[in-house]
């Protein structure tokens, strides 16, 4: 019986809320891989039972020690989950986890929140440079060196 192909190994991370809603809309596209999730919250595991779930700090900008135990904690999950590709809604895990991930070789997706109508997202321009793929949800802030428009998830 011939060897079946490896599953692609997914890393999907995001912060709470509408990321977090943002990120469950866009699953389905990584169905035929094997999808491990980080989030802020515990109970999120309710939106998916049975997957595998790591939760991490939350944190922002305001508070250095709370973003130091988070990207410490991001290292850990993208060392131990060892994914192919990253994908993530924001903010500040999904920030950490494509710089750590761009250190193993995985492949980068950031998706702006669709909340950030006016601009870009402070996590979503610091992202861009670490992202093979660099997208936001609303036309005008397409830019033709980045971020993309492809459509939006909500």
């Amino acid at each position: 019986m011939p060897d079946q192909p490896r599953l692609l190994k997914i890393l999907a991370v995001s912060s709470g809320g509408g990321h977090w809603i943002e990120l469950l809309r866009v699953l389905p596209a990584f169905a035929q891989g094997e999808v491990v999730l980080a989030t802020v919250k515990p109970e999120y595991q309710r939106d998916v039972p049975g997957a595998a779930l790591h939760v991490i700090p939350d944190a922002t900008r305001w508070n250095r020690l709370g973003l130091l135990k988070l990207a410490l904690r991001v290292l850990w999950v993208v060392l131990r989950v060892r994914p192919d590709i990253i994908v993530t809604t924001g903010a500040a895990p999904g920030y950490f986890s494509l710089r750590f991930g761009r250190w193993l070789g995985a492949r980068t997706i950031w998706i702006d929140s669709i909340a950030n109508v006016d601009e870009l997202s402070m996590a979503g321009q610091m992202a861009g440079r670490f992202a093979d793929l660099w997208l936001t949800q609303w036309p005008h802030l397409a830019r033709p060196d980045g971020p993309e428009y492809a459509g939006a998830v909500l």
